[in-house]
């Protein structure tokens, strides 16, 4: 039958990055944050992207985002970051450039749990009054399985490398 020949591609893939400032340096302080933040969340609907929450704190930073089909997690996290920092770093009155780190945490959202995710970028600064950046990473990484022994991953990493 011929309504099959109008049919389209529905996609609905929410993704929850983080990533963190080069060194983990802590820069990003109000007002200058609110107003990166904003600058991004403009940008992405410029470029077709949608920023569905962004939030973080002095040296990192959460999005929420619907993927697009056509769109990769690699794609989308360097776009933001690349014209973030570009953007940040020819403001007035900015004291020091910003950074990004190279690496950055991304997973899928399933629909049942956007609103929980949402709630947690929503809550990063009375998060982060309680939990250091790293404990944060070191508990998203456990959460989500990439690391199942954090803390024996860690001891063997400084052991091998000596750090």
């Amino acid at each position: 039958p011929h309504y099959f020949a109008h049919t389209m591609s529905y996609t609905q893939v929410y993704i929850h990055y983080v990533w963190a400032t080069k060194c983990r340096k802590p820069i990003l302080i109000q007002p200058s944050r609110g107003l990166l933040y904003s600058h991004i969340r403009k940008n992405a609907l410029l470029t077709g992207n949608y920023i569905d929450r962004i939030n973080g704190y002095q040296d990192h930073m959460h999005c929420l985002i619907w993927l697009k089909p056509q769109q990769t997690i690699a794609k989308i996290a360097n776009l933001l970051k690349g014209e973030s920092a570009y953007w940040y770093n020819h403001q007035e009155g900015i004291k020091e450039k910003l950074q990004w780190q190279e690496n950055y945490f991304a997973v899928a959202v399933s629909l049942s749990m956007v609103d929980t995710v949402r709630a947690y970028i929503d809550k990063q600064e009375s998060h982060h009054a309680k939990k250091t950046f790293e404990q944060e990473y070191a508990q998203l990484l456990r959460q989500y399985l990439f690391i199942k022994d954090l803390d024996n991953s860690l001891s063997h990493y400084k052991l091998n490398t000596g750090r």
